[in-house]
């Protein structure tokens, strides 16, 4: 039996022109290329897949949201927000966790579009694995082609409707803001060497400091999560490095980083300057309170699912900065 592709390769379009011709989608496809679609598939015998009808027009009203952790506060804000969105929308939301597993997250995708659901909003940094990312690419154009619309939060690296926090903008500032605190030996907390979200974050902090002409920070690596940040932070302070500010890449690992100072004698900042990134919720209770990049989180889970809905096959890039927000985990150094 004939598939979608074998039509799409017949006439010689894209899988998603061809979706859109034999699926109903609402979008508008040219009468030239609709008749060569048609014909094609008259000419192959293709069956028109009514439940992927009904998915290009619309019909369904669920959203998936797949999100990397649920126990971390950045997902929970952002998830959060693409609920309330899909609330006002009157829309019902299916929430799944990756786990931070790449192959989840792929199965997960493959598993929503088995569901019809009508969007799917993906948060969560890309791992620097070109295979992954293909096979996720792959994944999603296979759900765009049956009408569903996808939205990503995270790197603008799947060809999707993306809304892309200013990670290494935001860190760059950081390291200047502290900077001019008088703070001029560095350490990072660089989460996973392989995420794309902390390699931005880490290497923005550091384009700073090399901009103004400081030494590298002493990088160390760790888990994207409080358990990686609490680690990471006794390696350092088994490193006797001569530091006075420590920067996190997220939160979750800073407020691990102080648990493990605070278990080792290391007052912050008495002794010990400490930042991280996000502004998460939990932030409101730690002791003393952490000097962070605040991002938008709510918004930015609301904007994904906006764009989404928006989809006209051509992706859109909404950039999110992050504003530096000076607290007390942060002293000035003098002299």
């Amino acid at each position: 039996m004939a598939t979608l592709e074998d039509v799409a390769r017949h006439a010689g379009v894209s899988l998603a022109t061809a979706s859109r011709v034999l699926n109903g989608s609402t979008r508008q496809v040219g009468a030239a290329m609709r008749q060569r679609v048609e014909s094609s598939a008259a000419k192959l015998g293709y069956r028109v897949d009514a439940a992927a009808q009904t998915l290009a027009r619309g019909a369904s009203n669920v959203v998936g949201v797949v999100i990397q952790d649920l126990t971390d506060p950045y997902f929970a804000a952002i998830a959060d927000g693409a609920i309330r969105a899909a609330d006002r929308h009157g829309m019902v939301v299916t929430l799944g966790t990756t786990y931070r597993d790449p192959e989840r997250e792929i199965a997960l995708v493959a598993t929503l579009n088995a569901q019809r659901a009508r969007a799917v909003l993906i948060a969560g940094s890309r791992v620097a694995d070109e295979t992954v990312l293909r096979r996720l690419r792959a994944e999603l154009d296979v759900y765009r082609a049956a009408g569903g619309r996808v939205a990503v939060i995270g790197q603008d690296v799947l060809g999707t409707g993306t809304v892309a926090p200013l990670n290494r903008e935001g860190a760059y500032d950081m390291a200047v803001a502290l900077a001019r605190l008088g703070h001029r030996r560095f350490a990072t907390l660089a989460g996973p060497p392989n995420l794309l979200t902390a390699i931005d974050r880490a290497e923005g902090f550091a384009s700073a400091l090399s901009d103004l002409g400081l030494r590298p920070p002493l990088e160390v690596h760790g888990a994207f999560d409080r358990d990686g940040g609490y680690d990471a932070a006794c390696e350092l302070l088994a490193m006797r490095g001569d530091v006075t500010c420590v920067f996190a890449v997220n939160d979750v690992m800073a407020t691990g980083a102080l648990a493990a100072f605070r278990e080792n004698g290391v007052h912050v900042p008495h002794d010990l300057s400490l930042a991280g990134f996000d502004d998460i919720a939990s932030l409101r209770d730690l002791v003393p309170s952490l000097t962070t990049v605040r991002l938008p989180l709510a918004r930015m889970g609301s904007l994904a699912l906006d764009l989404a809905l928006a989809d006209d096959g051509v992706p859109r890039r909404e950039s999110v900065g992050g504003e530096v927000v000076l607290r007390d985990s942060v002293r000035p150094v003098t002299g």
